[in-house]
């Protein structure tokens, strides 16, 4: 059975044909969403894409945590169902409450747009489950708002309980824990600043990406 993988898409949204394609590749039937949609349609997995959801004129994420469709994304996520979120998709999870913390203007307040190496260091979650601790992947990063922050007692708890995913080798942005990306505590929901979808294909320089789709059907 072929996985379904819904990919919502906001006004802003730019990223959502580039990982339908990566979907596509690793084995999956990818399926877009629009915003104003109350259902997910019953897809297996859920993907919000990168862009820049409302213009993100309020706050990146702000206004698209309030989209009718993520009320049916949260309840995927409750039920266990994965979900991951690239980029500003990142920052929408956190805004909605399904990831702990914040993303923050980049230390030295840069736009960002750079390959960068993260090292694996959690597999026990939707995303890494086809890499093992200690791998290191090239992925892009396109970003201005990619710095990660949350308190100092909860950033202690998400190292003990493994919620760091992907952790930068040269962090570019400032980020806490030099977090990539992270899960929530039962590693169904994931958030990552880069591009997983840009690192796809080999005329794209890397298929490390594709590794990490991987993981998200073999998860459903």
């Amino acid at each position: 059975m072929t996985a379904r993988v819904g990919i919502v898409v906001f006004p802003g949204t730019n990223c959502e044909h580039d990982v339908a394609d990566a979907v596509c590749r690793a084995g999956g039937q990818p399926e877009l969403l629009w915003h104003a949609d109350a259902s997910i349609r019953g897809v297996d997995a859920v993907v919000l894409p990168g862009g820049f959801a409302h213009g993100d004129y309020l706050r990146t994420g702000a206004i698209a945590r309030f989209s009718p469709v993520m009320s049916a994304v949260a309840e995927l996520a409750r039920a266990g169902g994965p979900v991951l979120g690239i980029c500003n998709g990142f920052q929408v999870l956190c805004e909605a409450g399904l990831l702990p913390g914040a993303l923050r203007r980049n230390a030295g307040l840069r736009f960002l747009c750079q390959i960068v190496d993260v090292d694996v260091v959690s597999t026990a979650n939707v995303l890494a489950s086809r890499c093992e601790i200690g791998d290191r992947l090239k992925l892009p990063v396109n970003h201005f708002e990619g710095n990660y922050a949350v308190d100092g007692e909860t950033a202690a708890a998400m190292v003990d309980r493994g919620q760091v995913v992907l952790r930068y080798v040269d962090n570019p942005n400032g980020a806490m824990l030099d977090a990539a990306g992270v899960c929530n505590e039962a590693g169904n929901v994931v958030g990552l600043m880069p591009h997983p979808e840009r690192a796809s294909h080999p005329m794209l320089g890397s298929t490390d990406g594709s590794r990490l789709f991987a993981g998200l059907l073999a998860a459903v």
